[in-house]
């Protein structure tokens, strides 16, 4: 099997050349723009044909492999596709004022401190941006699917962390978390139960978890059927939400479920035993 950079972007017509290339888990760390380089086990450089994210691109992508005996193989990745996750900057980016409200009671929530770690999962640029600049903190991290928007967040802000993945496979050497942003938790493939698992063991006891949409969930709705291969589930209703965190050593502090607006906020229990 050859890991591919996500699990959601298909590679056709790939051709290898000797040596044979060695397997190893996928792990992206964003250079700058407009050439990503991923730090894996192998180096790889992503030249862009074009710096709009806002709609379904191609790319061709050349890989350079080191072997054993100090030569370069090459692997040729035609026809790499994005998704399209232009809805998500959409409403962020209209000057609508009372929109910004909205994403500030979110980042808010979070009560991000100047010494916290901060992971951002699916989040717009126009969200990160609102980020950085009203909430300074040690760290941000920024997991995405979408190789471009990260690109695009990298060479804004050289500082922040940007990784290619899912946000359940995230690194240990970069977690212990007391921030977490799931701001566009329904394209996550993964059920609310494998998302508070894996977040519980990377998570500092007391950690908020803010899971949120800025225009409610009729809008989330509205998108599963227009972005159905980039919006693939629900938000949770309080119930479940609640049922399912305490599972996992978390506590439902706050929930809004209004027409115009979703936002709920976990905290980890002070003794939580996950790790």
């Amino acid at each position: 099997m050859l890991y591919s950079v996500s699990s959601f972007i298909p590679l056709k017509q790939l051709s290898l050349l000797s040596p044979p290339f060695v397997h190893s888990p996928p792990l992206y760390t964003i250079g700058c723009y407009p050439k990503i380089r991923l730090l894996t086990s192998h180096s790889i450089e992503f030249p862009f044909t074009s710096p709009n994210p806002s709609r379904a691109l191609g790319f061709s992508i050349g890989a350079t492999i080191p072997s054993n005996q100090g030569t370069d193989s090459v692997i040729h990745f035609e026809d790499f596709v994005e998704k399209d996750w232009s809805f998500l900057d959409t409403d962020e980016t209209n000057g609508d004022g009372e929109h910004m409200q909205k994403i500030d009671r979110i980042i808010s929530a979070g009560n991000i401190k100047e010494t916290s770690k901060v992971l951002v999962s699916i989040g717009s640029e126009a969200f990160v941006d609102r980020v950085v600049y009203s909430s300074p903190c040690e760290q941000l991290f920024v997991v995405h699917d979408s190789l471009l928007i990260l690109a695009c967040i990298k060479e804004k802000y050289d500082k922040v962390k940007c990784w290619q993945g899912e946000v359940i496979n995230v690194p240990e050497k970069w977690t212990s978390f007391d921030v977490v942003f799931l701001y566009f938790l329904p394209a996550l493939p993964f059920e609310l139960d494998q998302v508070l698992a894996a977040l519980a063991k990377r998570c500092l006891p007391g950690a908020r978890v803010v899971i949120s949409h800025p225009q409610g969930r009729q809008v989330v709705e509205e998108q599963k059927q227009q972005y159905p291969d980039v919006v693939v589930s629900s938000l949770p209703e309080k119930m479940t939400l609640q049922n399912t965190a305490v599972d996992h050593s978390f506590e439902v502090v706050e929930f809004v479920d209004e027409p115009g607006f979703y936002l709920a906020v976990l905290r980890l229990n002070a003794e939580s035993d996950n790790k």
